[in-house]
């Protein structure tokens, strides 16, 4: 008995007409929203690419966002290394490496890294609402090797595996 043939992916499935993107980590470029941030953030993805925008973010020890709110936008954090907290619409709530954070549209809201060194999270907005195009007029605020191992999920070069 013989196997029917499988059609390729091709036939079945339209062709998309945005080619799939590939992000190295030697190729972040963090930067702060405006000058004298404590907070640096790298778009991964944004709404040329996606509907959703991806930012990895990264807080210096004692570092926070000021509050802030998307009118028309969910925000989503996956914290990826160390631990904070986070307050939204008046209520704190505490995060850590492992942890998922949703804040819906309009609120307001602000996180601040709490631990004594720093904390990292993959942001997703949706929609982008001019978040990526924000992010990207910023200036540059410097990449190094711990970024790039946190994207990679890689200890950095002197820290713990």
């Amino acid at each position: 008995m013989s196997t029917p043939a499988v059609p390729p992916v091709s036939a079945v499935l339209p062709v998309s007409p945005v080619p799939a993107t590939l992000i190295e980590p030697d190729t972040l470029e963090m930067r702060h929203i405006s000058a004298g941030d404590t907070v640096r953030l790298a778009v991964l993805a944004g709404p040329e690419v996606s509907p959703v925008t991806v930012i990895l973010e990264a807080w210096e020890a004692g570092g926070a966002q000021p509050p802030n709110s998307h009118p028309a936008s969910t925000e989503l954090f996956v914290f990826l290394r160390g631990s904070g907290v986070a307050v939204c619409d008046g209520v704190e709530t505490s995060v850590a490496a492992g942890a998922t954070l949703v804040l819906p549209p309009t609120s307001l809201h602000h996180i601040t890294n709490t631990g004594s060194g720093r904390m990292y999270a993959l942001t997703l907005m949706c929609p982008d609402d001019g978040f990526a195009a924000m992010v990207r007029r910023g200036p540059l605020a410097g990449t190094d090797d711990e970024d790039r191992a946190v994207l990679a999920a890689l200890p950095a070069a002197d820290g713990p595996r």
